[in-house]
């Protein structure tokens, strides 16, 4: 009988690999919850509609990449490809967002059927912040300025450049979107296939064209900024104000244009070179039409989202990640003799009690003295806590604190001194 295999495009974490998606998950977590973000969950399955209205039946996603089917009672169900949707229809149905200010954060699997390579998958993770209620360009830079706390957090600041791009109102994109066909339908021979593709569905897309060719015809097309609107372009202006007060280095782009068409005014990515073609780490947005396109009262917001896969690429590339993170142990506690096997499992018990988040791993499955060391040695832990036998009857047992990382000196310690002394000696 044959193996069954994961899917193709749907990975397991191994425990090897958990560490470091822990940390960056911990660091994010932390980061965006300083600045006042809470947490919501929403579930993997939606009514493939929500999809439809929010991203646009003539995205890339929804036509080729989405995982739909029918239940057994004929709805039309996907597993979500982006938070965004969700998060919305999440927030709208109990009643968070009319008239109300919210910033929320939510992280998971993320699904689209498209070709795997390293650091995009059929099964992705995703941690995304939006907030709402609020209409002023402040919001839209607090968004970016969270990101770039964690790229500080993570110490990636100078591994990431940020690209900005007002792309205006609804109204503004389409005037700009029929201009853009008028002159593209003169070149038409000369755009890729994609772009030919695009030009009677999606055509603001062509502007992120790969293709040298497509690209070269695009230097001579109507330009997006000559059809903004006056209260566009102030926004934008004053976010810019905004984000150079804070310090913080852009790069206009006017080719930005986002994949998905609930974007309005000011989008921006985060991009790095030390990815290959999958250059993108974080994007966002300005979305203050979804709510109400998805039935709900109208109400501004802004929102990012990045990958973890790709930004823990990249960490991993880089080598930013502590040493301590990823050390799954901290000590491992054995016995010298079979006989105290029993006050190995009372003592891991009251070490734990004694201290909150020591990662102690106590010895089980019997074995020679020499081979349970090996074990600690193989471990990773730092240290080896070795319970020895009663010297005399009615006297507590030794203990033994042996390093395992170097090569210093074992140490005794008693009962009442040990958790001290194991703080100590871990925070070094």
């Amino acid at each position: 009988m044959s193996k069954i295999q994961a899917i193709r495009g749907m990975n397991d974490l191994l425990p090897e690999q958990t560490p470091i998606w822990q940390y960056v998950e911990k660091v994010a977590e932390r980061v965006v919850q300083s600045y006042g973000y809470r947490e919501i969950r929403f579930p993997i399955l939606e009514q493939t509609q929500l999809f439809k209205r929010s991203i646009g039946e003539v995205t890339d996603i929804v036509e080729k990449e989405m995982y739909s089917f029918a239940d057994r009672n004929g709805e039309d169900l996907s597993l979500r490809p982006e938070g965004t949707a969700g998060c919305v229809r999440a927030a709208d149905q109990h009643g968070l967002l009319y008239n109300q200010q919210q910033r929320l954060w939510y992280r998971g699997p993320m699904f689209r059927y498209e070709r795997p390579q390293k650091g995009r998958y059929r099964q992705f993770h995703q941690m995304g912040v939006e907030s709402f209620g609020m209409a002023g360009p402040d919001i839209d830079a607090e968004m970016i300025l969270v990101s770039a706390a964690l790229w500080r957090e993570l110490g990636l600041s100078s591994n990431v450049r940020l690209e900005i791009n007002n792309i205006g109102s609804s109204e503004d994109r389409k005037r700009f979107g029929a201009a853009l066909v008028s002159f593209l339908e003169q070149h038409v021979d000369q755009l890729d296939e994609d772009s030919q593709r695009r030009l009677g569905s999606n055509p603001l897309r062509i502007l992120d064209s790969k293709s040298p060719q497509t690209q070269a015809v695009l230097a001579g097309a109507p330009v997006l900024s000559d059809y903004l609107n006056e209260e566009s372009q102030a926004h934008y202006q004053a976010l810019k104000v905004m984000l150079d007060a804070a310090g913080l280095s852009y790069v206009e782009n006017p080719r930005l244009v986002r994949g998905l068409d609930y974007y309005n005014n000011m989008v921006f990515e985060w991009i790095t070179e030390d990815l290959g073609a999958q250059g993108t780490v974080c994007a966002g947005g300005r979305y203050d039409g979804l709510v109400a396109q998805l039935g709900g009262k109208p109400a501004p917001a802004v929102g990012m989202a990045f990958g973890l896969e790709r930004l823990i690429l990249l960490v991993e590339s880089i080598g930013t990640i502590p040493a301590a993170a990823l050390k799954p142990v901290d000590v491992y506690l054995l016995a010298s003799d079979k006989s105290m096997q029993a006050s190995v499992l009372t003592l891991a018990e009251a070490l734990r009690a004694d201290m909150p988040g020591l990662r102690l791993l106590a010895h089980c499955g019997g074995g020679k003295f020499n081979s349970q060391l090996k074990k600690a040695f193989a471990s990773g832990a730092s240290f080896a806590l070795i319970v020895d036998p009663a010297e005399e009857a009615g006297q507590p047992e030794t203990l033994r604190l042996r390093p395992l990382a170097d090569e210093a000196e074992v140490e005794t310690v008693t009962r009442r001194d040990l958790s001290a002394r194991l703080k100590t000696l871990l925070e070094q």
